[in-house]
């Protein structure tokens, strides 16, 4: 791959990176209800699923701009990016439902949050099998449309990863942030 080819890809991978790691990190909730699982189970729980799934995708965004910025030919790096796309799907699945299988946290609104959480990885999830499946669908015979194809394709994975973004104004808990500030899974 030259830089006239795919001037693009490598800033892209890593970009998305960052995108994906925004939206768990800040999540905080509401007061506590008196059912559901105690804030800072909750937050050792949702932290332990997120964990490896950011630690997923850390790994293979280094492996693919790896592979994208050395010497590959546009069947190779389609070979690549699928492979990212596919693993960050599959990590971002198995974290939702982890999640998910962390319950209810007892705070105010603690289904909501709850919910949001599962919901944002969710989108996350199906943003990353939209990319994977436009990537598959290319053609690598022509590198200039396939790399500007390429480019088009990752400009939608994040704006499709942006909208699972938590509003996390609307998640805002003292119990919760105080877990998730206390928890020594959580940093």
């Amino acid at each position: 791959m030259t830089s006239t080819t795919a001037p693009r890809v490598p800033r892209l991978v890593p970009s998305m990176l960052a995108v994906l790691l925004l939206p768990a990190m800040g999540l905080v909730a509401g007061c506590g209800s008196g059912s559901g699982v105690a804030p800072t189970t909750w937050a050792k729980s949702v932290c332990t699923a997120l964990s490896p799934w950011r630690s997923t995708l850390a790994t293979l965004t280094d492996s693919t701009q790896a592979q994208l910025t050395s010497s590959t030919t546009p069947a190779q790096a389609k070979e690549n990016l699928v492979g990212l796309l596919s693993g960050a799907e599959t990590a971002s699945e198995t974290a939702r439902r982890r999640v998910a299988d962390a319950g209810v946290p007892d705070v105010d609104g603690g289904r909501d949050i709850a919910d949001r959480f599962v919901a944002s990885l969710r989108t996350a999830r199906d943003a990353y099998a939209r990319a994977r499946g436009a990537v598959a669908g290319l053609d690598p015979v022509d590198a200039q449309v396939f790399y500007s194809s390429v480019a088009t394709a990752f400009d939608q994975l994040q704006r499709d990863y942006a909208a699972s973004a938590l509003d996390t104004d609307k998640l805002s808990s003292e119990p919760l942030r105080k877990a998730f500030n206390e928890v020594p899974e959580c940093h």
